[in-house]
């Protein structure tokens, strides 16, 4: 049996449910009206305003048990407060303004900061931070004088180390302009890919080392050089001597004192030495070295200043008018030249520019104050070691570089 009839009207079930989700959901919608009035909706709404009014973010939890099998109840985290900071961070520093904080550090603490990122990994080996390097007292250098190579120094200080395989992983050519090899463990291979990859230096000591044809050829393409030093150096001709002096045209100080040379060494050295040497030399020869060989040395190099000629038993006392020629004369050393007689050292007086004259070998020391006398303008046997083009001279305790403090130092 039917009922027809008009349908009744149900009352809302939200006036009735006080608290339910759609009692709730309509307080606020009223609420937003009264604030904002009745035309704003969510679409026209601004993002901030969207994000000001949706809740924070809860990552709910359900926790059931056995005492919670019929009531079950969320646990929700609230959101952290973000910390305001106040100040500047590292990140933001301009990398001009990091680059002055990391000048400040020594060696070792700079290549600390590089291992931090990769930001600092890429200022901490700025070029302009390697300006100069000492590196004595590091007793193997393998990879690290390939990196420091690399990292673009122009002058470089590593005496009496023992130098392996320097690792370089490009081929472009080196910076450094000044570097100081002297008496170094290195085979003459990974010297040559050394010296190979330079084509600036303007001084060099390879003191002590072995050498080879390639190396010297590899020297003769710095056409910069002005102070070179290969005392007591071997191991290459005399063609490839006479071609890197002719190559390096603008030397002025030059040591080739004590070198495993022949005569004919001599006189590709005599025969192709630049014009406007100052300072040279060429000590230890004995018997090499002629009188000719320093008639033909006067007659090319008139601007000489310092010569070293001791150790050359075949210079007598013919060899002064010839020296008288050198206008520029000041510092001169005869020492164990045993064929000149003591007395015959009275005619330096007619050397009007001399300053220094050593004799070690000719005058007994009773002799001496005699000759001093004599000679009052000169100093007599004040320098035992000759300082030609050698970085640091034998009476200096500092590790100054040919007068140039490096600004990075390794501490043992």
């Amino acid at each position: 049996m039917s009922h027809e009839g008009p349908l009744q009207e149900l009352p809302c079930l939200n006036e009735y449910l006080e608290g339910s989700m759609l009692s709730i959901s309509q307080k606020s919608k009223r609420k937003k009206r009264e604030c904002f009035g009745d035309g704003l909706d969510t679409e026209n709404t601004p993002h901030e305003l969207i994000h000001q009014w949706s809740p924070p973010h809860k990552q709910r939890v359900v926790c059931k048990g056995k005492e919670n099998e019929e009531n079950q109840f969320v646990l929700a985290r609230r959101p952290r407060k973000r910390r305001e900071f106040s100040g500047s961070s590292w990140d933001t520093l301009p990398d001009e303004l990091l680059l002055g904080i990391l000048s400040c550090l020594p060696l070792q603490d700079l290549l600390r900061m590089s291992r931090v990122c990769k930001r600092w990994h890429r200022l901490a080996f700025d070029e302009s931070l390697w300006h100069s390097v000492d590196l004595v007292g590091n007793p193997q250098l393998d990879q690290a004088l390939g990196q420091v190579l690399m990292a673009g120094v122009l002058g470089l200080r590593c005496p009496r180390t023992c130098i392996g395989e320097p690792h370089f992983t490009h081929t472009r050519h080196l910076r450094v302009r000044h570097m100081d090899l002297s008496s170094c463990t290195v085979s003459t291979l990974f010297l040559d890919d050394i010296i190979s990859r330079c084509r600036r230096l303007e001084n060099l000591s390879l003191e002590g080392l072995e050498l080879s044809d390639w190396i010297i050829q590899s020297l003769s393409q710095n056409t910069e050089l002005v102070r070179l030093n290969l005392c007591g150096c071997s191991g290459f001709s005399p063609d490839s001597l006479g071609e890197m002096l002719k190559s390096c045209s603008r030397l002025e100080e030059l040591n080739l004192s004590w070198c495993d040379f022949s005569t004919d060494h001599v006189k590709a050295v005599v025969s192709n030495i630049p014009s406007n040497i100052t300072q040279l030399n060429l000590s230890g020869y004995r018997q090499n070295l002629t009188m000719k060989d320093l008639k033909d040395l006067v007659e090319r190099c008139p601007h000489l200043v310092n010569l070293d000629l001791s150790d050359s038993v075949l210079m007598t006392t013919s060899s002064f008018p010839i020296l008288q020629q050198l206008r520029s004369l000041r510092h001169l050393a005869l020492s164990r030249c045993y064929q000149i007689h003591p007395a015959a050292l009275a005619d330096f007086e007619k050397f009007p520019e001399l300053q220094t004259l050593e004799v070690y070998g000719l005058v007994q020391d009773t002799y001496l104050p005699i000759l001093s006398k004599s000679l009052p303008r000169l100093q007599i046997n004040t320098l035992p070691f000759s300082g030609v083009a050698r970085p640091t001279e034998a009476t200096r305790r500092d590790r100054a570089m040919w007068g140039m403090t490096c600004r990075l130092v390794f501490r043992s």
